[in-house]
């Protein structure tokens, strides 16, 4: 019951606290970021569970030789892959850890280096900075974050701290900012101030609760093996997680903030280029209707999760084989449908791009013109106007035809003015424009509508 209370709260410490889902949540559109972390999160559900049960069972079936310092530095699966696949299912393994590792590593140095750029540098060092300014810290700071991480790796390894270790042990370092940053999102009292004083008083409080229960528990003894017991984890965590909350709640209410989130609409942005944005997305109605929606199902799925399943669970006791069967069923059955999610519905979400790619392969695309070929096209659309004129001031007998001859295949507006000199009629050209832009035959079709 304490590692299912700890994994709890290490699962509500996730998302909260990490910068790289919060820049994910906002990057995406309304419509589909609600739904999206939704699935994302019972899609994410197979690893605990499903290899769990089958990789984290199948080591004790095989009674394979795995000592309690390897279990707890996460060896179990590549040594059951290893004994039932033989180097095939090394290869496996090691392809999976390597693409979990990488996307999640560089997703936490893009989020490390968004904070020091844009919430540090920009805000208290250079409010002025200019994108090329904010990329430059982003580099530098990348490179930093990426080599503090691996001594730090380095120097937890070399303590005999195992991931199992560290894993339990983060519930007490972040769960402290759990509750104040869900009261931030969600209460309009909250207090910014409040939210800071509780977490670090937390945080702090959790660090000495953990290690006197350790003690306690021990006979004074405090070691890094102690402190990685069970008991002084959940205090910690406990501590962490509730205390945080209490502070927060008592402070919001004697010194509420009463935020009204209007200020969000007013963040500045350094290029204002809102190239693919369109006012759908700034309808508030669809954005009441995502909230709805994610407390309606959101909500539901933790009743489910946190409270029915261990509720179900508990009266059975140890597993019958009938039971233990159940169990298995759904977490093979689970692993199946959260792979053909992740294979299927990006293809099919994406399908009608995908079809337009592939039609415009067969069918063949001119390749991008590169900067050479464009400024000999810019010349020789001079070189037409120019000729126009002359042609025109001549009164060449000749005009239309050589008039015809030098209009490009596909006339934009702006050479359409050129050609067309001060009589050129705007609205005209726009009313018979597809993307900006009119074909050979309708300039000189309409040449006099549109000049």
């Amino acid at each position: 019951m304490s590692l299912f209370i700890i994994h709890l709260i290490l699962y509500l410490c996730f998302d909260p606290v990490d910068q790289s889902y919060w820049q994910s949540a906002i990057a995406a559109t309304p419509q589909s970021a609600h739904k999206g972390y939704l699935l994302g999160g019972i899609v994410w559900f197979t690893i605990p569970f499903a290899l769990a049960t089958s990789l984290g069972l199948a080591s004790t079936a095989l009674m394979l030789p795995i000592t309690a310092e390897e279990a707890g530095n996460g060896l179990v699966p590549p040594a059951v892959a290893t004994y039932l696949y033989g180097q095939s299912g090394a290869l496996v393994i090691s392809i999976m850890l390597f693409m979990a590792i990488v996307s999640t590593g560089s997703a936490e140095a893009i989020a490390v280096s968004s904070l020091c750029s844009y919430d540090i540098y920009r805000e208290y060092f250079n409010p002025e900075a200019t994108g090329e300014d904010i990329l430059k810290v982003s580099q530098r700071v990348i490179v930093a974050f990426c080599l503090l991480m691996g001594c730090l790796s380095a120097v937890l390894l070399n303590m005999g701290l195992g991931l199992g270790w560290v894993y339990l042990f983060m519930g007490i370092m972040i769960g402290s900012a759990v509750i104040p940053l869900w009261n931030m999102m969600m209460w309009d009292k909250a207090s910014a101030d409040g939210a800071v004083y509780a977490a670090w008083i937390s945080q702090t409080a959790a660090i000495i609760v953990w290690i006197l229960v350790a003690a306690g528990e021990n006979n004074g003894t405090v070691t890094v093996d102690t402190l990685g017991q069970n008991y002084p984890m959940l205090a910690g965590n406990l501590t962490a997680i509730c205390l945080s909350g209490i502070i927060h709640y008592v402070h919001s209410v004697n010194h509420p903030q009463d935020y009204d989130w209007k200020s969000m609409k007013d963040i500045k942005l350094i290029e204002d280029d809102q190239s693919g944005l369109n006012q759908d997305l700034y309808d508030t109605e669809e954005l009441e209707q995502a909230y709805r929606w994610i407390k309606k199902y959101g909500m539901g799925l933790t009743v489910v999760f946190v409270v029915l399943w261990p509720a179900l669970s508990l009266p059975e006791g140890v597993f019958n084989k009938g039971y233990f069967s159940f169990w298995v069923f759904i977490s093979v059955m689970w692993g199946f449908c959260a792979a053909a999610v992740i294979i299927v519905l990006p293809i099919y979400e994406s399908w009608d791009d995908i079809m337009k790619v592939y039609v415009g392969f067969m069918e063949g695309v001119p390749a991008a013109k590169n900067d050479i070929e464009v400024k000999k096209e810019a010349a020789k659309s001079t070189a037409a106007a120019n000729m126009h004129i002359e042609l025109a001031s001549s009164h060449s007998q000749d005009y239309e035809k050589h008039f015809s001859n030098i209009v490009p295949e596909l006339v934009d507006k702006a050479t359409a003015k050129r050609m067309s000199g001060h009589a050129f009629n705007e609205s005209a050209f726009d009313a018979i424009a597809v993307n900006g832009k009119i074909t050979r035959a309708d300039f000189l079709a309409n040449k006099h509508e549109v000049a």
